[in-house]
């Protein structure tokens, strides 16, 4: 055998007895680890002190003005419903297909109709339900028309008032779907029977259902009036007034600039209002003008509010209206 080759086969043999002979002993010297990777790096866990920073906090805000990739949201028109001036759009930017506006449907169901109601009329179960919410405005009022698309989209993703911001639950793409909706709702509710007539549909048959149900309608509210309605009083009217959430846009104390005007010292004044006809007349603010503000509030606003939005509240019983009329009166006798 050549006398290298006996080299290598003892050296392979000298190998194989060392590592055996290693199996099941400890090591005191560290392992190998040729590639560290990152294995041992300096790091803190989540919510690890770190005494590096003044506040003890090892988790750290980002940057001011830190923007993650992809979610710059440069396109103001899409995130926010705004020019680069600020002003709002007057239009959606959004491709508007059959499934966008049923999406839109879903999403307004759900987050919208409660308050607003299923065709937009400001009659939502909450609303109907005396839970002390202002009252929601109608989307068929021509105020609320004439927004801007812009302007619908803000006040879903910023909120108005005392309606909260529902950025949070409904994403872009679903705010702008709502508003489409919404669009949509006050094309069907603002169409005359002319037009309707030029659609594939049974005009005939859908008025006399709505007059079968209004019939019905009115049928349980004679039923459900009690004989003996308890007599109103001033005291009543404050248990109305608070269980239907007035005060949120008038005040007893004549503090300007509210939501809606003053009740201190209004019965017995005069003012100009606005008619339903545009018509602008003076009036004296006695019983029959607070009862006709309470149940139908756009037959006469003041001059100075004729840009809010206030619900009728015809629903209540007259025993409750009445109480509110005391309440209001006692106000300026007292």
């Amino acid at each position: 055998m050549n006398i290298k080759r006996m080299f290598k086969v003892a050296g392979v043999f000298a190998l194989g007895v060392t590592l055996s002979a290693c199996q099941g002993q400890l090591s005191e010297k560290p392992p190998i680890h040729p590639n560290m990777n990152m294995d041992q790096q300096p790091r803190v866990e989540a919510q690890e002190e770190n005494n590096f920073f003044a506040d003890g906090r090892a988790m750290r805000q980002p940057v001011d003005g830190t923007v993650a990739r992809g979610l710059a949201k440069t396109d103001l028109a899409y995130y926010e419903g705004i020019e680069e001036n600020g002003d709002f759009i007057d239009y959606i930017p959004v491709d508007l297909t059959k499934s966008f506006l049923y999406r839109g449907k879903e999403r307004y169901e759900i987050y919208c109709a409660p308050c607003h109601g299923q065709t937009g009329a400001g009659d939502g179960i909450i609303m109907e339900g005396n839970y002390g919410y202002v009252p929601a405005p109608s989307y068929h009022d021509q105020r609320v028309r004439e927004l801007s698309d812009g302007e619908l989209y803000s006040a879903i993703y910023n909120g108005v008032r005392t309606m909260p911001s529902y950025s949070t639950l409904v994403p872009v793409e679903d705010r702008w779907a709502i508003v489409a909706y919404i669009r949509a709702l006050q094309e069907s509710q603002n169409i005359n029977e002319q037009e309707i007539r030029e659609y594939p549909v049974d005009v005939d048959a859908m008025q006399a259902a709505f007059a079968d149900k209004q019939a019905r309608q009115d049928s349980i509210a004679a039923a459900s009036t009690p004989e003996d309605a308890p007599e109103p009083t001033v005291d009543m009217g404050k248990e109305v007034i608070t269980a239907n959430g007035c005060a949120a846009c008038h005040n007893e104390d004549g503090t300007p600039g509210g939501i809606g005007p003053t009740w201190a010292g209004l019965f017995g004044s005069e003012g100009e209002v606005i008619t339903a006809d545009g018509e602008t007349i003076t009036v004296t603010k006695d019983e029959d003008y607070i009862r006709e503000s309470i149940v139908a509030p756009e037959a006469a606003k003041p001059v100075d509010y004729a840009q809010g939005v206030m619900a009728s509240y015809s629903y209540l019983a007259d025993h409750e209206i009445e109480s509110i009329v005391l309440y209001i009166k006692n106000l300026s006798e007292n």
